[in-house]
């Protein structure tokens, strides 16, 4: 079980200590329309996204389902609305006269494909129907998944405009999302992002690489496997970057310049480790029968289950990668975050934690 956010050691990464710098990020902060909007923000990547702009003296408004349980922003300077991506009134509350409108907030693991549908593309049309009636003019940063896109035949990558082809239950709700913002109008300006898998603190889903590094031992699908990373403050970056450039309609593809093959990955974690990691390579159909083990176990009510039908059927893919150069250049975004160095920033907080020894 993992470790609550309110039960957290003292130093954490908070508005008064963004992971992201402030002055990383001031110039695009000063050009977002105000005020902010945004969905997802007691989750990862949303917490850090608060904790900048707080930082920065702002008080964006923030969707909490749960007003007594707003996780990794517990106590900083936001406005907190509460209601859900299912409650149209409670997103008119949130999005109404906004300058900018950030959505983060999905659904990453559900029994059917009805609850992905239900979370990520019926609720990205709640959202996008309320920002219609409220806030037309705001400008619209949807933050998508490169599932939406699907795997790339080679490993060099999916570029923005290449035809989209999910393979899961859940890339498939999130294509049904992006294809619920041509209805926004010719007066609301929009943009896509995709980031593909996402690491650094506060992660719970990459946080099982470095689990397994942590213990020595890496399982991995058989077969050739290159991934495309993206670290989290550089998606932080990315979506502050989205909103001060104007959001022009466009689908922009998140991460590293070049992708890594996955044994590569855990060499890298392994030496943030300080360990050696034996990677042991499982044949196909036994990641299958686990996704289907770990699917019933989800529909009994077990949750945050690392291996179902679902994410088997991703995991079993070649080649999650994306052509992001292009993207980033567009955004006025520079190298990036190197894994090593992003992976050395987020052993030693999990270690601050003690989510791993």
């Amino acid at each position: 079980m993992l470790p609550n956010p309110e039960s957290a050691p003292a130093f954490d990464y908070s508005p008064s200590n963004p992971l992201v710098p402030l002055s990383d990020v001031s110039a695009w902060i000063d050009a977002l329309p105000q005020p902010i909007a945004l969905t997802g923000g007691t989750g990862f990547v949303g917490s850090h996204l608060v904790d900048t702009l707080c930082a920065a003296g702002l008080a964006p408004r923030v969707l909490v389902r749960d007003l007594e349980s707003p996780r990794w922003i517990a106590g900083v300077e936001a406005e907190f609305i509460e209601g859900s991506m299912e409650d149209v009134e409670s997103l008119k509350r949130l999005v109404r006269g906004a300058g900018t409108v950030i959505h983060l907030a999905g659904v990453l693991r559900a029994a059917r494909e009805v609850d992905f549908d239900r979370g990520n593309r019926q609720g990205t049309r709640n959202l996008v129907s309320a920002t219609r009636d409220v806030a037309p003019k705001a400008r619209y940063v949807h933050v998508s998944s490169l599932a939406a896109a699907g795997p790339s035949p080679e490993p060099e990558g999916l570029s923005p405009d290449d035809p989209a082809a999910p393979i899961s239950a859940y890339g498939r709700s999130k294509l049904g999302g992006e294809n619920e913002l041509v209805t926004l109008g010719d007066s609301t300006p929009w943009c896509i992002l995709r980031p593909p898998g996402v690491y650094g603190p506060r992660d719970t889903d990459i946080f099982e690489f470095f689990k397994m590094a942590s213990r020595g031992l890496a399982a991995i699908p058989s077969g050739e496997r290159w991934l495309t990373m993206a670290y989290v403050g550089d998606v932080v970056r990315a979506i502050l970057a989205a909103g001060a450039e104007g959001a022009h309609r466009e689908i922009y593809h998140l991460g590293e310049r070049s992708p890594k093959r996955l044994d590569a990955i855990f060499s890298l974690l392994a030496e943030g480790a300080g360990r050696r990691v034996r990677v042991m390579r499982v044949p196909p159909a036994v990641i299958r029968a686990a996704g289907a083990v770990g699917s019933t176990l989800q529909r009994l009510g077990w949750h945050r289950l690392p291996l179902t039908v679902d994410k088997s059927t991703e995991l079993l893919a070649s080649h999650w990668t994306a052509q992001t150069a292009g993207s980033l250049n567009a955004l006025g975004l520079g190298a990036g975050t190197e894994f090593a160095q992003g992976a050395d920033t987020t052993w030693r907080w999990y270690r601050l934690m003690g989510w791993v020894r």
